[in-house]
């Protein structure tokens, strides 16, 4: 049977219909050869495939949006704190930075979470892991709400970073062990809107939560985190129940639906290494398009942790300095507008089959943005810049993700390559905790030249990386045979070499 390559205009549901045709006819049974066993995908229709993958969307992926929604929540709430009275409470000094210290000490503890636990991810069990780290990280959001000082903040947000490192690498290499590679850009779209969800929430609920304060001594900021912090630890204690493993072993399959979806997957994979072996880490490590995706990456997470962070801020000053219960709620538009183009370009990119053209589209969209911000001074220009800049930032978290996870091949490699690409980005969230002082307000300069860099980057090396990728896949046409005319005993030969292998074509 043929791989299936991203990068084909051709759909996987459609290899099915053409096997099921075949497996009518005796004559034309689809056989591998000396140590091969038929694909078992008899009565699997292309309609009977969709039907399949709306099952597991309607098990997995409204549940992983709602474990990434708290994490987003937890991680970035204390910018909606902000708006209250948490650096008067905790004698926070704004000349030295301290606010500023508090948002980037979660990120680097983040990141070196991110590839110890993805490896944890592929010996564990998800069901088991995933809810452990939400426990750890929703008692440390809980425990923000009653820190007295600077260093307690610190230390917090610190053991926080580390709780909440392993969730978005891990649900994403997740995704990808139960999806083929042009039907993850469109799942990994709706799992990260529950970011854009985040942002519009997290206004609305701080604005109400806010109305606590004085509630049983507590100001209005320790309840937000308090509330959201127990939130997160009450789903977590439901995600023991309600989280599944891989295909193998899910409930909610029967035996022939089970079947199916380990036929696709070894289909789309193409028998690639998919065992736990230190090679494939250091093959990972050594892979510079993997490097490449990291730095357009850090480009992308500058723009998107600076806008989560400090929005309500930037809205602050467009004019509502003296109602920032309003300016919390009008930092809940552009977050829908954010959420809208997230979803919908995942769902075109994986109909197209392509990744790089939506991101460079999506940079120069956050361009815009940014000009936008930076070339007046007319609040209702700036504020229309802040949906163009979220409306370009958003959607290329996934889109990145999908793009490099697309393109590693082999499980193990694959799963430290996300991990890489995700932990590097979120050094980001370090940078961009300096780039909106106090001292630039109202127009922010600053920063908003920093992330128009940012984006530049990131534009020009997925450019880059786009032109190189459609060139590899045609030299690989030119120099070897297509896809689906390799045996299965030829592409188990090739097993070892992941996306070198000559039969894998690349998601350009």
């Amino acid at each position: 049977m043929g791989y299936q390559s991203t990068g084909e205009v051709s759909s996987g549901q459609d290899v099915l219909a053409t096997e099921t045709s075949s497996v009518t006819n005796e004559k034309n049974a689809i056989k591998e050869s000396d140590n091969s066993v038929q694909l078992e995908s008899a009565g699997w229709d292309k309609q009977s495939t969709k039907k399949l993958l709306r099952k597991i969307d309607a098990y997995l992926i409204p549940f992983l949006a709602c474990l990434y929604l708290l994490s987003f929540l937890d991680r970035t709430n204390i910018g909606n704190a902000r708006l209250n009275t948490i650096e008067v409470d905790l004698g926070l000094d704004a000349k030295r930075l301290q606010f500023n210290d508090c948002l980037a000490i979660f990120f680097p503890f983040y990141v070196a979470a991110e590839i110890p636990s993805n490896m944890a991810m592929k010996r564990f069990r998800p069901s088991i892991w995933i809810p452990c780290i939400m426990i750890a990280w929703g008692l440390c959001c809980t425990l923000m709400g009653i820190v007295h000082n600077y260093s307690g903040l610190m230390a917090v947000r610190v053991f926080l970073g580390i709780a909440e490192g392993g969730l978005f690498p891990g649900i994403t290499y997740y995704i990808t062990m139960w999806y083929q590679r042009h039907e993850c850009g469109f799942r990994m779209a709706i799992f990260f809107s529950a970011a854009t969800a985040a942002g519009a929430f997290g206004g609305l609920l701080a604005r109400g939560i806010i109305e606590m304060d004085g509630t049983a001594g507590l100001a209005g900021w320790q309840w937000i985190f308090i509330l959201e912090g127990i939130l997160t630890v009450v789903v977590a204690c439901f995600a023991f129940w309600a989280m599944y493993d891989y295909p193998n072993t899910a409930k909610f399959l029967t035996d022939d639906e089970r079947t199916e979806v380990l036929a696709r997957l070894k289909r789309d994979r193409s028998s690639l290494a998919d065992e736990f072996d230190m090679q494939y880490f250091w093959a990972a490590l050594k892979d510079w398009k993997i490097w490449v995706h990291m730095f357009i990456t850090i480009g992308v997470y500058t723009g998107l942790y600076s806008y989560s962070l400090f929005l309500p801020t930037i809205v602050r000053d467009l004019g509502y300095k003296d109602n920032p219960n309003l300016a919390q709620l009008m930092t809940v538009p552009p977050y829908i507008a954010a959420c809208i183009c997230c979803i919908t370009a995942g769902w075109y990119a994986d109909r197209l089959g392509q990744r790089g053209v939506f991101m460079i589209g999506f940079m120069a969209t956050a361009i815009v943005g940014l000009i936008m911000l930076l070339a007046t001074n007319n609040n209702g220009v700036k504020y229309a810049g802040c949906f163009f800049l979220a409306c370009g930032i958003y959607p290329n978290v996934p889109q990145g993700v999908a793009w490099n996870g697309n393109n590693i091949g082999g499980s193990l490699k694959r799963g430290v390559g996300i991990a890489m690409h995700v932990g590097f980005g979120n050094l980001g969230g370090t940078i961009s905790a300096y780039l909106y002082l106090s001292r630039d307000a109202p127009n922010y300069k600053p920063g908003h030249s920093t992330l128009l860099g940012c984006q530049a980057m990131a534009m020009i090396l997925s450019i880059f990386m786009t032109i190189y990728l459609r060139r590899e896949n045609a030299r690989r046409d030119r120099e070897h045979k297509p896809p689906s005319e390799y045996t299965e005993e030829e592409r188990v030969a090739e097993r070892h070499k992941g996306d070198n292998a000559t039969f894998f074509r690349y998601t350009v």
